[in-house]
């Protein structure tokens, strides 16, 4: 392990708003560290762990020449501490590389996250890891390890159950080549739970394609996630979806579903209320495409 003074270059901060007015001046933003290209460049977000310190990954940056990303550890007074950089050689890229994520904590104490590319085979396309405290990294599973990467490429998004079991997405791959939904034991056994678009490329993909953003787990014990394409309202709107620790999926809402895309489209990710409600954001569409036409023809 690796410690680094604070570079000014990637920004980790904690910002302690006042849940009063949304003007309201007492606001405070703190800038506790900074990552550089040393230590990881483009982090994914943060977790805190039992010890009160935060941890996160970071897609690029760290000490090899071919730079794939860090696992690092932010304590609140600011000291960065690199416990793992990703690395791919010519001969090897067995780790992984490149996370695409943040870290999910278990509930043995451990982080777990996923890369994007890389693995134990060499036609592999991204891991899931899991990493300790102290930087011992283990790669749980390889992905495309099935036939024409049935089991999925590049997994994202993970959350554990209450079974212990870890469930996630991949944005491609699977039998149609258009993403799943996988469980995965913490001993290493993935179960495609779903395979998207099953019409494949001559179908309108009315379930959704390409699903974004990872999965939550919500209060009644299924899973909810989001598509970046497909649903019933064509190729670009994107879906949100339910489905069960079974496999059975629903899908919720079409984007799209509005002139012009108003209620938006390529959604990426949910998040659960306390009132029960999901809220999320999409990517594109949403009303300034019809407010700019309006003020485009006033111009005429």
């Amino acid at each position: 392990m690796k410690k680094f003074s604070p570079m000014r270059m990637v920004c980790i901060a904690i910002a302690f708003c006042a849940a009063t007015a949304i003007a309201s001046p007492a606001q405070t933003f703190t800038s506790i560290a900074s990552l550089g290209l040393a230590n990881g460049d483009s982090p994914n977000g943060l977790v805190q762990g039992t010890n009160g310190d935060f941890y996160g990954t970071t897609t690029f940056g760290g000490p090899n020449v071919n730079d794939g990303g860090t696992v690092f550890e932010v304590s609140p007074a600011g000291e960065v501490t690199m416990l793992h950089a990703f690395f791919c050689s010519s001969a090897s890229c067995a780790a992984g590389s490149l996370p695409n994520g943040g870290l999910l904590l278990a509930g043995n104490g451990n982080f777990y996250g996923s890369t994007s590319i890389g693995g134990a085979k060499s036609s592999s396309q991204g891991t899931v890891f899991e990493i300790t405290p102290a930087g011992k990294l283990t790669t749980i599973y390889s992905f495309c390890a099935q036939f024409n990467c049935a089991d999925g490429e590049s997994p994202s998004g993970l959350v554990q159950a209450t079974d212990g079991n870890f469930y996630g997405t991949t944005p491609v791959g699977g039998a149609y080549n258009f993403g799943t939904v996988f469980k995965l034991t913490p001993a290493g056994k993935l179960t495609t739970l779903y395979s998207f678009c099953p019409g494949g490329n001559g179908g309108n993909c009315a379930d959704g394609r390409n699903p974004s953003g990872g999965l939550i787990r919500a209060a009644n014990g299924n899973f909810y996630g989001t598509t970046n394409e497909g649903g019933a309202n064509g190729f670009a709107g994107g879906t949100i979806f339910e489905i069960t620790p079974a496999g059975k999926l629903t899908t919720l809402y079409s984007f799209c579903a509005q002139a012009n895309c108003a209620d938006g489209a390529s959604p990426n990710g949910l998040i659960q209320a306390t009132n029960g409600n999901f809220y999320g954001v999409t990517y594109a569409g949403g009303g300034w495409v019809a407010t700019t036409a309006a003020v485009a023809r006033s111009i005429k």
